[in-house]
C-alpha cells in the first residue's frame, strides 16, 4: 500500500527555531476529529502563541502561562517515608474533597534506578522491586498538601489508566520473573491504587489480566471491559487485548474477582505496520482467548493461537475511550527492528458494537524524522476540548497540543536536561493530565523527575 504520510520540506530546527512558531506544523494524514469522538473540542483554536524561554531554565510555556514544581527527584516525601522516586511516567488526577486534587503518579523504576520506591508495610508487592507509585495532595491553588507512597516493590512502572470508579490501574512494562535482576516475584502485572487509601487497594497483582510488557489501559464505561497495550521491545512485537471481568464496572477491588483476557486477531494483517491508508477499515475483527494469560513458561505474544495467528504491532502506548470505540496509539514502527514495513506513529480505532477497525491517523514526517509529530506517546483530552500529545523522539521535547479543527500548536518545551551544551539529553514529557475543573494541566519531565502544574488562559 502507498504512504498516506504527508511530506513537509521544513526541518525540526525552522519550524521551532528561538522561541518557537505559534503554530508548529505537525505532518499527519486522516480524519483527525476522529480523536475527539465523544468531546466538545472547538474548531476555532489555534493555540497560545509563541513558546517564551523560561528564565530558570525548566519549562518553555506560551505568555501568560506559569509553572509550579510541585515536586522533584530526590526531595523528601511529605510524608517522611523517604526520597522522591526516579522516573516519573504515567499520571492521572482525581476529584478529592473540599476542592481538592489527588494525582497519582508512575515511577517507571527499574533495577538500575538512582531512587526506589520507598518500601512501605502492606504497600510492598516485591522488596526488590524499585518501582510503583505516589500520591500527591493538593489544594485549590497547586498547593502541596501531602506526598506518600501509593504502591512499592513492583518494576517499570510506565503508564496506565483509570477507572470509572476512580482509582489508577498501574501497568508494569517488564517480563521479568522471580530469580531474574534479583527479583522474588513475578513481574508483568497491572496493580489498582487508591490515590485517597493506598492501604484500601494493597499490593495485589491483577493476575487474570495477564503478564507482558504492559502499556496502557482503556475501560469501556457501559460493559466494563478493559482494554491492554502491550510495548514489546523485540519481534514478535506486543499485541492489543481485552478483558472481560468477572465482576464488570464492580468498584475498587473487583477486577481481583479474575475474568478472561482475549487478544485482537485482525484476519489476514499480521502486523499492523503494513496498513499505511488512513480510513483503511477491516469488519470482523475476532478476539482469541490468550493460553496461558500468566506467561508461566511462553511469553503471550510466543504463544500459539491457533491457525489464524495473531495480529503483532510494534511500540503500542497510548490508550483511551472516546464516544463508542477505544483508541490505540503505535508509537512508530521500524523494519530495521523487525517491523514489516515503517512509520512515524499510527492512531487506531476499535469500535466493538461493529467489531470494525480502522487506521485513522499517521503521523509524519514522510522525509524528516526530526519534524515534530515523530513518536507520539501519552495523549490526554485538554480542557479546551482538544488533546495534549508527549512527545518521545530525539532532540528538545515538547508537549503539543492538537485542535479538533487539526491545528497543532506547542504547548511546553522541556529545557531542562542531563547531557552537555554540545550534546544535551533531553528528559522526555509524560503523564500529561488535566484537573478534574480543567484549570491546571500536569506533567511530568521523566528524567530528571519532575512534576509540573502549568496554570494560565486555558480556553
Amino acid at each position: 500500500m502507498s504512504s498516506a504520510v504527508s511530506r513537509q520540506p521544513a526541518t525540526r530546527r525552522q519550524v521551532l527555531a528561538g522561541s518557537g512558531a505559534a503554530v508548529a506544523s505537525i505532518a499527519f494524514a486522516g480524519a483527525f476529529s476522529e480523536l475527539f469522538a465523544g468531546t466538545a473540542a472547538a474548531r476555532g483554536h489555534s493555540g497560545y502563541g509563541p513558546l517564551v524561554p523560561d528564565p530558570d531554565g525548566l519549562l518553555d510555556l506560551p505568555k501568560g502561562f506559569r509553572y509550579r514544581v510541585l515536586s522533584r527527584e530526590g526531595d523528601l516525601l511529605r510524608s517522611g517515608e523517604g526520597r522522591v522516586p526516579s522516573n516519573h511516567d504515567g499520571m492521572a488526577a482525581f476529584a478529592g474533597r473540599h476542592g481538592h486534587v489527588r494525582l497519582v503518579r508512575n515511577h517507571e523504576n527499574r533495577v538500575t534506578a538512582t531512587i526506589a520506591v520507598p518500601a512501605v508495610e502492606g504497600l510492598t508487592y516485591d522488596p526488590m522491586g524499585k518501582g510503583g507509585c505516589t500520591a500527591l495532595e493538593l489544594d485549590g491553588r497547586n498547593n502541596v498538601l501531602g506526598e506518600r507512597v501509593a504502591i512499592a516493590g513492583t518494576a517499570v512502572n510506565c503508564a496506565g489508566g483509570r477507572t470509572p470508579w476512580n482509582t489508577w490501574l498501574t501497568c508494569e512494562e517488564t517480563e521479568d520473573k522471580a530469580g531474574t535482576n534479583g527479583y522474588t516475584k513475578d513481574h508483568g502485572f497491572i496493580f489498582e491504587v487508591d490515590g485517597a487509601d493506598p492501604h484500601r487497594t494493597g499490593a495485589v497483582p491483577l493476575t487474570a489480566m495477564g503478564r507482558f510488557q504492559h502499556e496502557a489501559i482503556a475501560i469501556d464505561p457501559k460493559s466494563g471491559i478493559v482494554y491492554e497495550t502491550e510495548d514489546a521491545f523485540e519481534k514478535p512485537f506486543g499485541l492489543f487485548y481485552r478483558f472481560l471481568p468477572r465482576k464488570p464496572l464492580g468498584g475498587t477491588g473487583s477486577l481481583r474477582a479474575g475474568g478472561h483476557l482475549e487478544a485482537m486477531r485482525v484476519p489476514g494483517v499480521p502486523d499492523l505496520s503494513v496498513v499505511q491508508e488512513t480510513g483503511a477499515s477491516f469488519e470482523g475483527i475476532e478476539w482469541v482467548p490468550v493460553p496461558d494469560p500468566s506467561a508461566a513458561v511462553t511469553p503471550i505474544r510466543f504463544q500459539d493461537f491457533g491457525p489464524g495467528g495473531i495480529t503483532h504491532a510494534q511500540k503500542l502506548e497510548g490508550c483511551y475511550w472516546g464516544g463508542s470505540a477505544v483508541y490505540f496509539v503505535s508509537s512508530f514502527a521500524r523494519s530495521s527492528q523487525g517491523s514489516a514495513a515503517d512509520h512515524y506513529g499510527q492512531v487506531w480505532r476499535y469500535e466493538p458494537k461493529r467489531r470494525r477497525l480502522t487506521l485513522v491517523i499517521v503521523f509524519g514526517p514522510g522525509t524528516d524524522i526530526q519534524l515534530p509529530g515523530e513518536s507520539p506517546d501519552n495523549i490526554c483530552l485538554a480542557s479546551d476540548g482538544g488533546l495534549m500529545v508527549c512527545e518521545d523522539g530525539g532532540g528538545a521535547q515538547h508537549v503539543f497540543g492538537l485542535t479538533r479543527g487539526g491545528e497543532v500548536y506547542p504547548m511546553a518545551r522541556g529545557r531542562q536536561n542531563i547531557g552537555t551544551a554540545e550534546e544535551p539529553e533531553w528528559g522526555e514529557f509524560a503523564g500529561v493530565t488535566f484537573a478534574p475543573d480543567g484549570g491546571t494541566m500536569f506533567v511530568n519531565c521523566y528524567t530528571p523527575g519532575t512534576t509540573f502544574a502549568v496554570t494560565g488562559p486555558w480556553r
